[in-house]
């Protein structure tokens, strides 16, 4: 790991704060997660990476809390974009997701929600962004970005959590 990293573990009373902040702007329940409270904060230049099990699942930029690609759990319960095979290239280069490239939606959402970004093949998460549009007005979007990218396959905190896992 680099020198530009700090990491710690962080109270079990900030830890409890934190996932209960992160369930609630994900909107899925605490008790659905089996997660300890024993969390570490990971504290680089771009984020900081919170990691429960030795897992990296959640990130911090600018004082806004969002899932790592790798918190299935959460992933699995999020509202989801699906896009084709010719989008993936672009968001995973850190591209917004367009409307063009958009398949389907799945699950309800508002705007400003948190939505995972899944390639058409496979159903694999691809990008975590945030929502421009509620479920009601997006079908009538025909051009431009419908989701901002926040979080992508390839980007720093995906490296980062990458080599943290193996």
């Amino acid at each position: 790991m680099s020198k530009g990293f700090k990491r710690h573990f962080i109270r079990s009373k900030d830890a409890k704060r934190l996932l209960k902040e992160a369930c609630e702007k994900l909107k899925i329940p605490l008790e659905s997660l089996s997660l300890s409270d024993k969390v570490e904060c990971l504290e680089a230049d771009f984020c900081e990476l919170f990691l429960v099990d030795e897992r990296p699942i959640l990130f911090r930029v600018n004082d806004k809390i969002f899932p790592t690609l790798f918190f299935i759990e959460a992933i699995k319960s999020l509202p989801k974009a699906v896009v084709d095979a010719g989008a993936v290239p672009h968001i995973c280069n850190g591209a917004n997701v367009m409307a063009p490239g958009i398949i389907r939606f799945e699950g309800d959402f508002q705007k400003g929600d948190i939505i995972a970004v899944v390639d058409e093949k496979y159903g694999k998460p691809i990008a975590i962004g945030e929502v421009n549009y509620g479920r009601q007005e997006v079908s009538e979007v025909k051009h431009g970005a419908v989701v901002k990218t926040i979080h992508f396959v390839g980007d720093k905190i995906w490296v980062l959590g990458k080599n943290l896992t193996g």
